[in-house]
């Protein structure tokens, strides 16, 4: 069994190893044939007058400049759409907190009313009694039992 699995991680990984292989080779095809057609171009160029070549240079730059902005137009259009969506997602994130939100504010201003209440009430029993507590330090628990009971 041990040897199996490994045998069988063994393929995988050759296998893996083979589609990478393929890719790479392909992206070098790739890169030697736009390597040719640039050096064709090139030929073509030099044998060209100097008024010619500089305007088959030219041409060259206008041509990969507009590719580029077309790249980047998709791009920004893409970017956009993605920001649209994470725009509407925000919108309904922030109607699901504002839902959450709501009930809870109302519990929390019952809770500074009620407290103010209690403040007040303490108050009022402060300037009641004045001074201070003596006890035994055995009562202390039932003390503060009573005191927040």
């Amino acid at each position: 069994p041990f040897l199996r699995l490994l045998e069988a991680q063994l393929q995988e990984e050759r296998r893996e190893y083979e589609e990478e292989l393929e890719v790479l080779k392909n992206e070098v095809d790739a890169v030697k044939e736009e390597m040719e057609k640039q050096h064709q171009a090139f030929l073509q160029t030099l044998q060209l007058s100097p008024e010619a070549q500089v305007e088959s240079g030219l041409h060259q730059e206008i041509t990969r400049l507009t590719k580029e902005n077309l790249d980047l137009k998709e791009l920004l259009e893409k970017l956009e759409k993605n920001e649209k969506k994470l725009k509407k997602q925000l919108k309904v994130y922030m109607k699901k907190v504002q839902d959450i939100e709501a009930p809870e504010a109302v519990v929390s201003a019952e809770r500074r009313w009620r407290e103010r209440n209690m403040q007040v009430a303490v108050q009022r029993k402060e300037k009641d009694f004045q001074g201070m507590l003596e006890y035994y330090k055995e009562d202390e628990p039932l003390l503060i039992r009573n005191l927040i009971t």
